[in-house]
């Protein structure tokens, strides 16, 4: 008699509970209509709407609402990002969003339509994009040793391709120049893929780009990896010492992306987005799709974790940008 007054104590427990999870559950579905959206800062193809892409349909498996992608464009993401702060805060709208947008362009442009640290509620981080020191091969240097004395020796003489004034590999290399005193000159392009096409031809000598940009072009052999500025190897035909290994320690250059939604987006809703996306990144099929193309999988230990996060890299990088008094309209 006791074990079935037990047994049914638990049960009135349970539905008890059941019953007071329910407005909750409701509260953190992902859209009433099923579907969200996930905004991402630059046009198809690049590596933060592939990655977005290939979380979307991972997503698609692991929850019961619809993801899909829309491409906005435009001032290194900040057009995304100022669409986003405006967004509904009920989960149909969320962003994929690269370190530029929410940590160096609130500092390099004179307005950007929202505040990084009040706008936003980040969920967590997706990956990192390092970047790698990369020179045509006809250069008479094969590591960032080799870079360094010639460039010393050959002041004003090299120049470095960018994909554009005030982007991370334009900052990147800012900063890894005035830690060296090198005098390379630089030459910022629209995009990567531009200043690379000119790397390979020889018209410009070197660059710093992410790896998911360089790899084609080192595995073919028509650009030499020199180093990466990884905190670890990376792996295939990018598994070259990193800075630190060659001794120039303490110069990482990565770029990351983060899942936001805008402010006042349910705590709970959050919390379910952050697990869920924890399930999409954890299959090995996700990992290895990631690494293959030069993207490093990361991932916050929480939704708070991350809004720390980027408390810091914002300051971080503003600093980066004072020091490089570069300035955009």
């Amino acid at each position: 008699m006791n074990a079935k007054r037990q047994l049914s104590r638990r049960m009135l427990l349970a539905l008890g509970a059941w019953s007071a999870m329910r407005p909750a559950f409701s509260q953190i579905a992902p859209s009433r209509a099923g579907v969200t959206k996930i905004i991402v800062g630059f046009p198809p193809g690049q590596a933060t709407d592939i990655v977005a892409r290939l979380l979307a349909a991972q997503l698609n498996t692991v929850t019961s609402t619809n993801y899909i992608v829309e491409n906005r464009p435009g001032q290194g993401g900040s057009i995304a990002m100022g669409n986003l702060a405006k967004a509904s805060n009920d989960g149909s709208v969320m962003m994929l969003s690269h370190m530029s947008a929410v940590a160096t362009n609130p500092h390099l442009y004179k307005s950007v339509p929202y505040d990084s640290l009040r706008d936003f509620e980040a969920v967590g981080l997706v990956g990192d994009l390092p970047f790698v020191l990369v020179s045509h091969p006809s250069l008479p240097f094969t590591d960032v040793k080799g870079l360094v004395e010639y460039a010393k020796s050959h002041p004003g003489k090299l120049m470095n391709a960018s994909s554009g004034n005030g982007t991370v590999s334009h900052l990147a290399m800012e900063e890894f120049k005035r830690r060296l005193g090198l005098d390379i000159v630089h030459v910022p392009y629209r995009g990567s893929g531009p200043g690379l096409t000119d790397v390979v031809a020889g018209a410009v000598p070197i660059a710093l780009e992410t790896a998911a940009s360089v790899r084609s072009f080192v595995e073919d052999g028509r650009l030499r990896a020199l180093g990466s500025a990884s905190p670890s190897r990376l792996g295939g035909a990018l598994s070259v010492p990193t800075l630190d290994e060659q001794s120039f320690t303490g110069f990482h250059a990565s770029t990351w992306l983060m899942m936001l939604y805008p402010a006042g987006t349910p705590k709970g809703l959050v919390n379910s987005t952050y697990g869920a996306i924890q399930r999409a990144m954890g299959t090995p099929q996700m990992q290895k799709r990631l690494l293959a193309m030069g993207v490093l999988p990361r991932q916050s230990t929480s939704p708070a974790e991350a809004q720390a996060y980027i408390a810091a890299e914002y300051k971080n990088w503003g600093e980066v940008v004072r020091r490089s008094g570069v300035k955009l309209d």
